[in-house]
């Protein structure tokens, strides 16, 4: 078991920069996710790690052991794909079994270590089946095994549940939650849905244009977002941006966003002042807009006029699409909510739960303490 560390890596693809100045540290039996939209690097920096794609600049260290030029066979990890790349023609124990007979492991061993990650991961009737005969979860789970087997310092695991229907990536995502306890090892795991990160990193590291753009445990990236590209991709629905203008005094001071306006909060008077009478981006989560008829807001509920666009009933909730004077917006509301598309409604948007950020920067506006 060790800790990996990124020490100002770069990886350029000809005058293309995939990675850039990458520093991250991963503690040991840490479940990091690295996350982010397709082409933002995060794939690659994973490779890197491996030892498929060549470091342009920086050092990788797993433990104290600078990886550079270590061969990826070397490197005492296991990495996962997309793709399951099982072999066709062996059983489901030979493809398990296959990276230890190369190394030469007794077998009596690769019996052991076989037979021990199949009950981990509930494939022991599984063992006798060619990869045609499992269904597309029974062949993450092998794939898995094979990568278990070999006990490795840290577990890299690339998009693993993509190929599988929405229900299975569900009940997997909790076996792998589960599987990272039990075994007690690093895992590093590259996703582009932010769902996947937040239900089972310890960290999350947020990556755009080959850039990190934040870490933190995935509650603190959804409370306290520091720019808003990191606000915008953490969370669904998606947070809900107002290009708006900070007018009034400090006693009632207010955001204006032309089609509505909503008082400042006392906690935000003094980080707002500076901006008085210039542009912000405000900034609402959809859950912390509500409909008052049926579910009670803040103390500090700012009431804003909008019309429905379209209902979308979930069951256990309703997300509204709303429209106030052509700005559209989103609120995910209570199932009771009885409001209906080309109807006007009153919903609240809770001021306390508010997020601001420089038009200029991107970056939040405000003490972390009170994001």
């Amino acid at each position: 078991m060790a800790t990996v560390t990124y020490d100002h890596v770069t990886k350029r693809f000809d005058t293309v920069v995939a990675v850039n100045d990458f520093n991250l540290e991963i503690p040991d039996k840490e479940f990091l996710v690295l996350v982010g939209p397709s082409g933002c690097g995060k794939s690659t920096a994973l490779r890197l790690l491996a030892g498929l794609e060549e470091i342009t600049e920086g050092d990788i260290y797993i433990g104290d052991r600078l990886v550079n030029h270590v061969p990826a066979k070397d490197r005492d990890i296991a990495m996962v794909f997309q793709s399951y790349a099982l072999y066709p023609h062996m059983s489901v124990y030979d493809n398990m079994a296959f990276g230890l007979t190369l190394r030469k492991v007794p077998k009596e061993e690769i019996d052991r270590r076989v037979r021990e990650a199949a009950q981990i991961l509930g494939i022991e009737d599984l063992l006798k089946r060619k990869p045609r005969q499992l269904s597309g979860g029974q062949r993450q789970r092998v794939a898995l095994g094979r990568a278990m087997v070999r006990d490795p310092a840290a577990f890299l695991l690339d998009e693993p549940l993509s190929n599988l229907d929405a229900k299975l990536r569900v009940q997997t995502r909790a076996e792998l939650s589960k599987l990272h306890q039990r075994l007690g090892t690093t895992f590093i795991y590259v996703t582009h849905d932010q769902v996947e990160a937040m239900t089972m990193a310890t960290r999350i590291a947020v990556m755009k244009d080959g850039l990190l753009q934040q870490v933190g445990a995935p509650q603190d990236l959804y409370d306290r977002p520091e720019n808003v590209f990191v606000a915008g991709f953490i969370g669904s629905p998606a947070m809900n941006f107002f290009q708006a203008r900070v007018k009034g005094q400090r006693e009632e001071m207010h955001l204006d966003i032309d089609s509505f306006q909503v008082p400042v909060p006392a906690s935000w008077l003094d980080d707002l002042l500076p901006y008085g009478g210039k542009e912000v981006i405000f900034g609402m989560r959809p859950e912390n807009i509500c409909d008052p008829e049926c579910q009670p807001c803040s103390t500090e509920a700012a009431p804003v006029t909008a019309m429905v666009d379209v209902t979308e009933v979930m069951g256990s909730e309703i997300f509204l699409h709303l429209v106030a004077d052509g700005k559209a917006f989103m609120a995910r509301v209570d199932p009771r909510c009885r409001a209906r598309p080309g109807q006007e409604i009153r919903v609240e948007f809770d001021m306390a739960r508010m997020h601001v950020f420089d038009p200029e920067t991107e970056e939040a506006i405000g003490s972390r303490e009170k994001r």
